[in-house]
């Protein structure tokens, strides 16, 4: 949402929000069988995979639904259609805001999207409007104690292009071609990554104030409540404030 090391911390409290409203499970089957359709369903060989399914075991997903998601992404498994779609709206104070969804209803997940983003002061966006504002990238984030310098050069030397250390969390960014590259370079120096995902990062970010803040915020979590939502990307910048706000709430 916000960039460096905010984003991470906004993505964990997010992610604590979803275990308790009981839905952790279905986000995180949706995220294997998507890795599982895209980059086989060996975990051994698809990096996204197997960060899904370590994700899953310490949630305490069972094995079966680990499983029965990866077959329903390798075609092994019948079941709904799962389909992908990113939605552009602006939030209140003209923040640009995508929206990825992981469905098998499109009607049902634009409708559902849609009422949420009119109920807390925005508006849906015409395709393109809104993603000119940002670029796809890799994204790997790791918690880990580290070396910085060390981990510097393996991620720099394998073509990563942002290296982010800050509140114990690094963060790095990579152009998609050498995304792959990046991950087995860090994998093979040994490093454990707690992330590693395609993210939509915005060109410029927009500041506001922290009352301003906190309505993008409420508009962006409600978004984040609706079952067919799997990410929300925007352009706002969060501030030290709002974000040790966030940190206790």
């Amino acid at each position: 949402m916000s960039g460096h090391s905010k984003w991470s911390t906004i993505k964990h409290k997010k992610a604590a929000s979803d275990a308790k409203r009981g839905k952790i499970f279905t986000r995180i089957a949706k995220e294997i069988t998507i890795a599982a359709r895209e980059g086989g369903g060996d975990p051994a060989s698809n990096t996204t995979l197997r960060l899904a399914v370590a994700k899953a075991k310490e949630a305490n997903m069972p094995k079966d639904n680990i499983d029965k998601a990866i077959k329903r992404g390798t075609g092994e498994l019948e079941g709904g259609e799962l389909i992908d779609a990113v939605y552009e709206a602006y939030g209140p104070h003209s923040v640009g805001i995508l929206i990825e969804v992981v469905t098998d209803n499109r009607n049902r997940a634009i409708a559902d999207v849609r009422h949420a983003v009119s109920k807390y002061g925005g508006n849906m966006a015409e395709a393109g409007s809104v993603s000119w504002q940002f670029k796809r990238k890799g994204y790997i984030s790791i918690t880990d104690d580290v070396d910085q310098d060390e981990l510097f050069m393996v991620a720099a030397e394998a073509g990563a292009d942002d290296i982010q250390f800050n509140d114990g969390i690094t963060e790095i960014y990579v152009e998609l071609d050498s995304f792959r590259a990046v991950q087995e370079a860090l994998e093979a120096a040994g490093y454990k990554m707690d992330e590693s995902s395609l993210i939509y990062d915005p060109a410029n970010r927009i500041e506001l104030s922290s009352s301003e803040t906190i309505q993008v915020l409420n508009l962006i979590e409600r978004i984040e409540e609706l079952d067919d939502v799997q990410n929300v990307f925007s352009a706002l910048e969060v501030s030290d404030e709002v974000l040790a706000s966030l940190e206790t709430a």
